[in-house]
């Protein structure tokens, strides 16, 4: 299972929040990630925060310096709405593009991303939040609804050609109250591609409890990361301690 850094930016600065509002600024994208490659991270997830309000992915220059420093796959995301940017994005060292907004706007974008560059670069980003009968999908960075639910919303990215999965709980994220995990056992038993999960970790249970009922592709960590309260390799550890009791 991937242990992957999530760094949230917003006007050249990592930031962190609750449920991707309240932010605060912790430090330097760059210099995170280096750190987090030298520390052994297995990818990087680079997102806009803010790209929403400006029609425009702001972070090609980030890309652009990490890619020469980190050796890992880079994923950026955020304001990536044509080609062109998709273009744009790998041309500055990304490896893929994380998609939410623009494809919910014109799912043929997704197709369009996988037959141009193959689907191994294009992660279909999902963010969700509770219903009274499930999960619906949010767009411009979990602040609009779409009336769409999950479990329909992520079968269909996958026919659409998606490669794989970047899974946000909008409930959780930035709580430290663990993942959702009836959310993460549905959606990866609906679809056969890798799913990322984001949001909600907190402490080493957390991790145990998803890995009993689910075993996702990768856990996307920031704030733990961020603030230093466990480094790669513990969460690797955790990882693999709660593999051996979870499900087989």
């Amino acid at each position: 299972m991937r242990v992957i850094a999530r760094l949230d930016v917003k006007n050249q600065f990592v930031i962190k929040g609750i449920h991707l509002e309240g932010l605060r600024k912790v430090g330097d994208p760059n210099q995170l990630a280096k750190a987090y490659y030298e520390a052994g991270i297995d990818e990087i997830v680079f997102i806009d925060a803010v790209a929403s309000l400006y029609n425009r992915n702001n972070l090609f220059s980030v890309i652009q310096k990490a890619s020469e420093e980190v050796f890992v796959p880079i994923t950026i995301g955020g304001g990536l709405r044509s080609l062109s940017d998709v273009e744009q994005a790998l041309d500055a060292g990304a490896d893929k593009v994380a998609l939410n907004t623009a494809v919910i706007r014109e799912p043929g974008l997704i197709e369009n991303v996988a037959k141009q560059y193959g689907s191994q670069c294009v992660v279909a980003s999902v963010q969700a939040k509770r219903t009274a009968n499930g999960w619906e999908a949010y767009m411009e960075t979990g602040r609009e609804r779409t009336g769409v639910q999950v479990l329909d919303w992520v079968r269909r990215l996958q026919d659409l050609g998606a490669g794989e999965l970047l899974l946000t709980s909008v409930d959780q994220e930035g709580t430290k109250t663990g993942f959702d995990v009836p959310l993460v056992q549905a959606v990866n038993n609906a679809i056969s591609i890798p799913v990322i999960v984001s949001g909600g970790y907190g402490q080493p249970k957390h991790i145990a409890e998803l890995l009993e009922v689910t075993e996702p592709s990768g856990l996307c960590f920031a704030s733990v990361l961020h603030y230093k309260t466990a480094t790669v390799d513990e969460l690797r550890q955790m990882i693999a301690l709660a593999g051996t009791t979870g499900i087989k």
